[in-house]
């Protein structure tokens, strides 16, 4: 399921979507929680974003996994294995971030949704959950942009030749 489309793998194609659908999140979850007289503008956006962003990063992951142990199967051994694990470590912290940062801006959408009990909730819930949206955020792009620039020194810094 994870290895091919078109001839190409998988892996190739998605991590494109991450690294749009990953900052994106962050950026409107930021933006959601700056500006609160956009929140019925926003939250449309963010919650859509808080499901993608991580099942992209789920399937990059595991797309990543089925890549890895083909390589390893063609010989890869050495120097570039270790890269290779490095990268692989870097996408699974990804998703873990990404993960997290998904149900935080969900228990957040929900917190200042217009819910009746989201009102009964008390008044600190959205500020902390603001705080873990904006932590998580900020790991989630630093490991999009880890495992991204790990991923394009291997295949365009002559790593593979």
């Amino acid at each position: 399921m994870f290895e091919k489309v078109l001839g190409l793998p998988v892996h190739v194609l998605v991590v494109h979507a991450v690294v749009v659908f990953v900052p994106l999140l962050v950026l409107l979850a930021v933006a959601y929680i700056a500006l609160p007289r956009f929140w019925p503008r926003l939250d449309w956006a963010v919650g859509i974003l808080a499901v993608v962003a991580p099942v992209t990063a789920w399937v990059a992951e595991e797309s990543g996994e089925a890549l890895q142990e083909r390589q390893i199967a063609r010989g890869f051994s050495g120097e570039i294995l270790k890269k290779i694990n490095e990268h692989a470590e870097y996408g699974e912290l990804l998703f873990r971030y990404t993960l997290g940062l998904a149900l935080a801006v969900i228990l957040l959408l929900a917190a200042t949704g217009s819910h009746p009990r989201a009102s009964r909730l008390p008044r600190w819930v959205p500020p902390v959950l603001s705080v873990a949206v904006v932590g998580l955020g900020v790991l989630a792009v630093v490991y999009t942009w880890l495992a991204g620039h790990s991923g394009a020194e291997m295949v365009w810094g002559n790593t593979f030749d």
